[in-house]
């Protein structure tokens, strides 16, 4: 499309000429023409190429690049004995325009075929070709100067942008010509990220307007963001080209469906940003949204104008600007008169002090005055230098100050331009540009990276109220690769110093871990460490130690404290108070049977058997102590072997006595002999080989697991970890214990089952009926520990209860024992010492042969209708054994 482009009007004249208007565009002649790119014009929304003219970003920029090239050619250092010249043009803010126009830059550059042209003479044309560009300035918008940057670099024509902040454009694959004299957004993103984080803001929503510059903005301010991490974008929406009323009213209602994302990064331009804050008013949403708006917003009065109170709080972006004093004269002293190479100064003139300058401008009933040439930029109206002037001015002078170094060296000592530099080749330029290192009109070095980006400084702005009637930009702080941001002097609606808030979930507790939600990890739900969790980071819980448990608010673990079973403790105090009265009731029986031991009761009672009993109840009792003793190895090898030893000499002597009397009179209802193994000795042999076995079991158990104390943490690991106590115990589990009492048990049951078979015999002869009675109470006693022992294994007080449980029922047992075959025959010695006396002997085959007829006379007595034997052998026996009172009998000392 290039080599259909009609031919522009022939330049006419040479270096140092006046300028003049040009097809729309500024013509100033000079050695090396500069091309130059601005929008004058903002974009028109009726299908026109421009629509209204711009004060600030067109005239006030055009005019600072016309104010540095008559600095730079009146300067004797730069470039001395070369005028700088220009092309101009105005994009109206339109990519397409500024395409169009840009193909006037590489006009010189296009070969011409007119061997078809011929003049009406019949001659060869003369044909002036236009003056060559070799570096353009500009543009302003991003998406302009990607559009311009395309066709600039197919013809090596170096470029340098005095506004456009796209990221895109640092690719210097793609736009390796392209320049910029203004931080990249790279920067800016990085520092509104910075200023996010500052403000402790994680979950905010971007706002673009469509095109390079709003689209890659908020796409590097979301890529920065996941780098860096902890900011969220909640939402990311676009402002479309040429949007309708009603396209802003959706914008903000599509923003309050987050209503915690208050932060909006706004990346758009003056127009979209004011309908934007006019649709928040409107949607009475004033104060809810915290802006942080671009560059594009920067310090500039437009965007808030009417719609101040919305735009309270904001904060903006710029880069790092100072007021350049020397054009604001130079500005200000322009005129109609002393201005007229610049061709849009007269509609500048009529836009700035609201008056035309020819009668066709004027309408019937309009209160539009005729311009009078007198007035006065400044004093007639008021005035502020637009914040990009400075980039403009550095622009220009980064291209004078390359082409100068580059004359240095290809033109040593040479006036005006050599024949290295004519033409002059936009490549080698390039190298030049980005070797340029001089103080800018900031006072900051201006110098370039190798993908042409200038270095970020940028100041911070707030948009704040002052006081009920003034609102102004303050500034808060400053970004050069890192923040520093004053918070405090920092003004929010409705005057407040606190910063609002703009995050997706509030911060946990602690003891509590972050959940993050799927896709989103600045927006989590808080889950409580619970139970024996303590939280190890942000987001993990972790189960203590199994001898740890957490503190209160979970954060961390402590050992679990250490209890047992303390003598104090009144579940202790009952069972040893038992205890010791039963100690002493035994050392009172067994001290009464050694001083009485030869009188008929204790001889009838069975000494021997009578004293191993007394100290199996002595055992039974003295184990209570061991069981509230603190556990160690002693104590738990003393548990083992007395636990259950007690108990076993005890029943074993009961079963021995039970045994004898059943035998005996078993063996008398076949004949008169005596049974075996009813001597004395033997019953104790008897005795002690019931009782080994009890020891063989303790002994194989000692073998194969050797006692020793240990902390169960398990037992009472409640649910609340506050209560959960570690509890120091001998290794004897419920299983341990049931086989370790449960040899006793199988001699209590065989003991009570001979005690039934043995119910029958005549009381005279035996303790029969005393040892039936203490088996079935004992029996009882143990069918009621039962329930209550294993009952309670999840109880939190188990280790008390089932301590107490056992030892109560072990002193209950041998109380039992003690006192229905014992407490009866200490009376009768200490209190009736007349019964406890012999009234004759009598041989065991007698004893035998009296019970034996005394059985059956009294079975047959049974089946008579008045239920009494009348024989001689039963009176007799009546005579002797249910007298009036009882005696005791010895039967050569076989006693039963």
């Amino acid at each position: 499309f290039l080599f259909s482009f009609q031919w522009l009007v022939p330049v006419i004249g040479k270096p140092k000429g006046p300028s003049r208007p040009h097809m729309n565009s500024i013509r100033i002649d000079g050695d090396i023409a500069l091309g130059g790119l601005f929008p004058v014009h903002s974009r028109s929304g009726s299908g026109a190429n421009c629509g209204q003219l711009k004060k600030e970003k067109g005239i006030h920029r055009l005019e600072a690049m016309l104010f540095a090239l008559d600095r730079i050619n009146n300067d004797q250092e730069l470039l001395p004995n070369i005028t700088l010249g220009a092309r101009i043009l105005d994009t109206c803010s339109r990519d397409t325009h500024a395409l169009e126009q840009s193909l006037t830059f590489v006009q010189a550059l296009i070969e011409k075929d007119s061997t078809d042209v011929k003049c009406m003479s019949g001659g060869p044309p003369i044909i002036t070709k236009p003056e060559r560009v070799v570096g353009v300035i500009g543009a302003s918008a991003s998406s302009v100067s990607i559009m311009v940057a395309n066709i600039l670099r197919l013809f090596k024509i170096p470029q340098i942008s005095y506004a456009s902040t796209a990221p895109e454009l640092s690719d210097n694959t793609r736009y390796d010509f392209f320049s910029r004299v203004v931080p990249s957004d790279t920067f800016q993103t990085q520092a509104m990220v910075d200023i996010v984080k500052a403000l402790r803001w994680n979950y905010v929503s971007t706002l673009a307007s469509e095109g390079n510059y709003g689209e890659s903005g908020v796409e590097a301010f979301i890529q920065k963001s996941r780098e860096d991490g902890g900011v969220c974008v909640a939402q990311s929406l676009k402002i479309p080209r040429d949007p309708k009323r009603e396209v802003f009213g959706k914008i903000i209602r599509r923003l309050l469906e987050t209503p915690n994302a208050r932060g909006v990064i706004l990346f758009a331009n003056e127009d979209d940003i004011r309908r934007v804050l006019e649709a928040t008013k409107m949607a009475n949403q004033t104060g809810h949204f915290l802006w942080v708006g671009s560059d594009s917003w920067g310090s500039k009065v437009t965007p808030v104008l009417q719609q101040e109170e919305v735009a309270v709080g904001a904060v903006t972006i710029l880069p790092k600007r100072v007021s350049v004093q020397g054009f604001d004269r130079y500005f200000m002293g322009r005129t109609l008169e002393n201005n007229r190479r610049n061709i849009w100064f007269a509609e500048f003139w009529e836009a700035n002090f609201n008056c035309k300058l020819s009668r066709h401008g004027f309408k019937r009933g309009s209160h539009v005055k005729k311009c009078t040439g007198l007035e006065r930029i400044g004093r007639n109206n008021s005035y502020e230098q637009e914040g990009k002037v400075l980039f403009v001015i550095d622009a220009v002078y980064a291209m004078a100050h390359a082409l100068h170094n580059m004359h240095k060296d290809l033109c040593r000592g040479y006036v005006g331009l050599c024949s290295k530099m004519n033409p002059i080749d936009g490549k080698i330029l390039l190298e030049y540009i980005r070797k340029v290192n001089f103080s800018g009109s900031a006072g900051i070095p201006v110098t370039f990276n190798e993908n042409g980006d200038a270095p970020g400084h940028y100041d911070i702005y707030q948009y704040q109220m002052k006081d009920n009637f003034t609102r102004t930009y303050t500034v808060i702080g400053q970004w050069a690769n890192k923040l520093r941001l004053n918070t405090r002097s920092m003004k929010w609606p409705s005057s407040s110093r606190q910063i609002p808030v703009s995050i997706c979930s509030l911060p946990c507790k602690p003891g509590e871990r972050k959940k993050i939600v799927k896709g989103i990890p600045c927006c989590w739900h808080c889950e409580l460490c619970d139970g024996y969790q303590y939280q190890v980071d942000k987001y993990n819980c972790k189960v203590c130690h199994f001898d740890m448990r957490p503190n209160e608010n979970h954060t961390e673990c402590h050992p679990i404290p250490i209890v047992k079973l303390e003598w104090y403790s009144p579940w202790a105090v009952a069972p040893v108070f038992f205890a010791i009265i039963g100690i002493i009731a035994t050392l009172f029986v067994v001290i009464t049977f050694i001083r009485y031991n030869d009188t008929p009761i204790v001889k009838a009672s069975g000494r021997e058997l009578s004293y191993v009993l007394l100290t199996g109840i002595f055992l039974c009792y003295a184990i209570t102590f061991l069981m509230i003793a603190e556990p160690d190895v002693i104590v738990c090898s003393m548990r083992r072997i007395f636990l259950g030893l007690g108990m076993s000499i005890s029943y074993a002597a009961l079963l021995t006595k039970t045994n004898r009397i059943y035998r005996i009179f078993e063996q008398g209802k076949k004949s008169v002999s005596a049974p075996r193994f009813i001597s004395p000795a033997s019953q104790l042999m008897i005795t002690f080989s019931f009782t080994s076995v009890q020891l063989l079991g303790v002994c194989i158990w000692f073998i194969a697991d050797p006692p020793h104390s240990y902390i169960d943490y398990d037992d009472q690991k409640t649910a609340n970890p506050q209560f959960a106590r570690g509890i120091l115990k001998c290794d004897i589990s419920d299983l341990s214990l049931i086989c370790l009492l449960g040899y006793s048990m199988l001699l209590m049951v065989t003991c009570t089952v001979y005690a039934i078979k043995t119910r029958g015999v005549p009381e005279t002869f035996n303790e029969a009926k005393p040892i039936g009675f203490t088996m079935y109470t004992t029996c009882i006693v143990w069918l009621a520990f039962i329930p209550i022992f294993f009952g309670t294994a999840q109880s939190a007080e188990k280790m008390y209860i089932q301590t107490t449980t056992l030892t109560i029922s072990i002193n209950l047992s041998a109380s039992v024992s003690l006192g229905m075959l014992y407490m009866p025959k200490v009376y009768v010695i200490l209190f009736h010492p007349e019964q406890n006396v012999q009234r004759r002997k009598r041989s065991l085959k007698a004893v035998v042969t009296a019970a034996t007829m005394s059985n059956k006379f009294t079975q047959k007595g049974n089946l008579r209708p008045n239920g009494e034997a009348k024989t001689e052998l039963c009176e007799n026996l009546e005579t002797q054994a249910l007298a009036t009172k009882q005696t005791y009998v010895s039967y050569s000392n076989h006693a039963i």
